[in-house]
């Protein structure tokens, strides 16, 4: 057993990647007792909602890891938010809906002093983070209780800056990986390196682990990015046709297809994220200066996403996925996590 793996208490060097919108405590709970590190996405949950799902996953015999966003928030802009449904305007007309009001319900939060006294009170032994690390006196309250510490690095200078700054552990988010990019120093996505090139990079120059992150889709790919120097992987996509996920209907139609193209946009957010090209990013151009700021963008959206997908459409549905989508089927998240780890069959078509 590896060091990482005594670390975070987990048998199988495989980490579920949190993905908010699409999971709950069900696939995360079902990945750990597979033998890997369950994630629960925890940025779009309310106090409320942590502190319910806290207690649900306090009797959990292995570890899960909670995950949470360390951006700052940009204020509302009336101008951009506008802007912006005005770019919309043909949409809700076509689609015979009325714009919604303004809104900053929904958004994404950064961690903060409260929801720490609160994660205080469960004592997690596995925190992680997108976009950085939380202020140094919050991040020593959880190091004091004996929390590792896991968080994203798109470049070898951000995983620098992790280590430096008390990462135990970085993961190497590759510009393949599924959902929003986790920079934090440069939004250049020029300058992101793909997974494998990323994991040699931060392996050659850091002393904490590295965990690979983007276009696991195979035993594979796993085994090419342990030799390039990772200590586990983290694997996203792989779960989404997953029984115990929540991914929405239209959203496992465009994963099966296995010729589906996917792309970086800020479409959906505000902030670059991969994702399975659909009418939205066609039409706009998968980057774009219309969005308002993270995490303002979603809001105007909710409306026709809701319409769409009740008619069985995925024209304004983010699609969050890595760069192989149609590589997988549908079977439990145990067999995904042996498979990945080399202790069971084959759950992809590839």
């Amino acid at each position: 057993m590896s060091a990482l793996q005594s670390m975070l208490g987990i048998e199988l060097p495989v980490i579920q990647a949190p993905m908010a919108g699409v999971q709950d405590e069900v696939l995360a709970l079902a990945v750990s007792e597979a033998g890997g590190l369950g994630s629960i996405p925890c940025a779009l949950l309310s106090s409320a909602q942590l502190e319910s799902a806290l207690g649900r996953l306090a009797s959990a015999p292995r570890p899960i890891n909670l995950n949470f966003f360390c951006h700052s928030m940009a204020a509302p802009d009336p101008v951009h938010e506008q802007r912006w449904r005005e770019a919309l305007a043909p949409y809700y007309e076509e689609f015979e809906i009325e714009a919604p009001e303004p809104t900053t319900a929904g958004a994404r939060q950064p961690i903060d002093e409260p929801t720490v006294a609160l994660l205080e009170q469960y004592r997690p032994k596995v925190v992680s983070f997108h976009f950085g690390l939380p202020s140094p006196h919050l991040l020593q309250r959880m190091k004091a209780w004996g929390a590792a510490i896991l968080a994203s690095a798109t470049t070898l200078e951000e995983g620098r800056w992790l280590e430096s700054n008390g990462a135990d552990v970085v993961i190497a988010q590759g510009i393949e990986a599924g959902g929003h990019r986790g920079h934090f120093l440069s939004p250049d996505l020029a300058c992101q390196p793909p997974t494998c090139e990323l994991v040699v990079q931060l392996s050659q120059a850091l002393g904490v682990p590295i965990v690979a992150a983007g276009g696991v889709a195979s035993r594979t790919d796993v085994e090419a990015l342990l030799d390039a120097g990772a200590s586990a992987i983290q694997a996203g996509t792989a779960y989404l046709l997953c029984p115990e996920a929540k991914t929405t209907a239209v959203h496992r139609t465009a994963l099966r297809q296995a010729s589906t193209d996917t792309a970086v946009t800020n479409l959906f957010s505000g902030r670059p994220a991969r994702g399975l090209m659909n009418r939205l990013m066609r039409e706009l151009g998968p980057l774009s200066d219309l969005p308002p700021a993270f995490p303002w963008a979603s809001q105007a959206l909710m409306p026709l996403r809701a319409r769409a997908e009740a008619l069985g459409r995925d024209d304004f549905t983010p699609l969050w996925s890595g760069t192989k989508p149609g590589s997988f089927r549908n079977v439990d998240a145990a067999a995904v996590t042996r498979e990945l780890a080399g202790r069971g069959g084959s759950f992809g078509i590839t």
